[in-house]
This record gives structure tokens, sequence and C-alpha cells, in this order.
């Protein structure tokens, strides 16, 4: 199976909020955004969506399939 690439630090970083401030918004805990961001963790659709609306991208900005 093929690993998820994710820009989630890239855009939470153009944001201008931390790890916390962003799971504080999604309602998930700090580690939770580490694991996403370091590709530990596969975020389930929902918190996706939650994350794209607090970053106010879309989910494909923030995840995407390698070629």
């Amino acid at each position: 199976m093929k690993q998820l690439q994710t820009h989630l630090k890239e855009h939470r970083q153009e944001a201008g909020l931390t790890q916390t401030e962003l799971a504080q918004l999604v309602d998930v805990s700090r580690k939770t955004i580490n694991t996403v961001e370091n590709g530990v963790f596969v975020p389930s659709t929902i918190l996706s969506l939650k994350l794209a609306r607090a970053l106010n991208v879309r989910v494909e900005d923030l995840f995407q399939l390698p070629d």
C-alpha cells in the first residue's frame, strides 16, 4: 500500500499555528497532529475535513497519494 503524503505541517505553519493550537481547533491532542504530520497516523475522513476547514484549504492540499 502506498503511504499517504502529507502537507499538513507546511499549511499549519503558513497559518501561523502551533501543533497545540491546531489540535485545539479540531478537538484532538497535539500528539495526534504530530503523528499525522510525520506520516505515522493516517487521519479519518472526518479529521481530514476538520483540518482542511481549520486551515482554510482543501483536503487534497493537505493529503495526497504518491504517483
